[in-house]
């Protein structure tokens, strides 16, 4: 069967690789190990565009250069949000009073948050299913925002939908499960591990290499 596979970058980011020496992953590499049995025609990537911050200035380089490791993929596809950040005002945690009798202390942090790619992913994935591009569809996320429109494709085009949860401390959300046709509950580190680019690779620019630090 035909697979397109759909996967929330940010979601597999801090769920898999964020704290792992395998930040350098080969997302067709990922695809083939997780799906052995399926044809995958194509690979849709959903991300946004970091920003550079004081104590982590060189943080859009080192996504850039994996950006350009992911464009050598020849099937797959980036597709970017955007992130907002939002200054808000919570309370201090361990709750703090200069009177107990008074609200607890509040402090200002800055919120940054991740704009688009869920409503991308469902667009692209619904949009796919009505041009008949896949027979079975694959979705890497645990957001479980995307269960209505993965529950669509199955109960009105008798599509396939499998969920992959990218998160390996974090069970996967119950309303994935309940509509998916399959999931796989984690992508252990052992898979991230085999599943990464050459230290160097080349493109239509010439030859550029992984990060030396992340």
């Amino acid at each position: 069967m035909r697979t397109n596979v759909y996967i929330d970058g940010f979601n597999l980011y801090y769920g898999s690789v964020r704290k792992t020496p395998f930040k350098w992953l080969d997302i067709a590499a990922l695809c083939t190990t997780l799906l052995p049995s399926c044809q995958i025609n194509r690979i849709r990537y959903f991300t946004a565009h970091v920003r550079a911050l004081q104590h982590d200035p060189q943080a859009p380089v080192r996504q850039d250069v994996y950006l350009r490791a992911l464009k050598t993929i020849p099937n797959l596809t980036i597709h970017k949000g955007h992130f907002a950040p939002r200054p808000s005002v919570f309370p201090q945690f361990p709750l703090a009073y200069l009177n107990p009798t008074k609200p607890p202390l509040v402090v200002q942090v800055l919120r940054t948050e991740e704009k688009g790619s869920d409503v991308n992913l469902a667009t692209y994935l619904l949009v796919d299913c009505f041009d008949n591009d896949f027979d079975e569809a694959v979705v890497i996320s645990n957001d479980s925002d995307l269960a209505s429109p993965i529950e669509k494709v199955i109960s009105q085009f008798g599509k396939v939908v499998g969920v992959i949860n990218p998160h390996s401390r974090k069970g996967l959300s119950g309303k994935l499960i309940r509509v998916a046709s399959f999931h796989i509950r984690t992508i252990n580190r052992k898979v991230l591990a085999t599943c990464q680019f050459p230290s160097t690779l080349t493109d239509s620019q010439g030859t550029f290499t992984k990060p030396a630090t992340w």
